[in-house]
């Protein structure tokens, strides 16, 4: 692990992105940890819930809506149920079109295509908005 990665990892910077497209989940992974984000994916909102119940919470979910197996609407029922999920912050992104980002209770709703800038701005957004744990 590198010095970068290293301090990442001990300031707690870290993301679960969720998205069953193997593409965009390693170019995700690769872009958010030349930011200093250390990154897991996984591919569908079952898989994401069962990390975030075995491993150390990330600061963000970065969430897909449409999946298989469980989408990003049953996902976040099920995060905001569990008292101990509840409080991790998420970030959408969804190719489905406008959607209203109450909708689906996060701050910030992301197109696909993403936008680097965007991206970036709504994780920081995300991560200022959540007291630190």
């Amino acid at each position: 692990m590198g010095d970068l990665q290293a301090a990442t990892a001990a300031s707690g910077r870290s993301i679960l992105v969720v998205d069953d497209d193997v593409d965009i989940r390693a170019t995700l992974t690769d872009v958010l940890e030349d930011e200093g984000y250390t990154v897991d994916a996984v591919g569908n909102g079952r898989e994401a819930l069962a990390y975030l119940r075995t491993h150390r919470s990330p600061s963000i979910v970065l969430l897909d809506l449409m999946m298989p197996v469980m989408d990003g609407f049953m996902f976040r029922a099920e995060q905001k149920n569990d008292p101990a999920l509840a409080a991790i912050p998420v970030v959408v992104m969804t190719a489905r079109g406008s959607l209203e980002p109450g909708a689906i209770d996060v701050p910030d709703v992301l197109a696909k295509p993403l936008k680097l800038s965007a991206l970036l701005d709504a994780i920081q957004r995300a991560e200022t908005s959540t007291p630190q744990r």
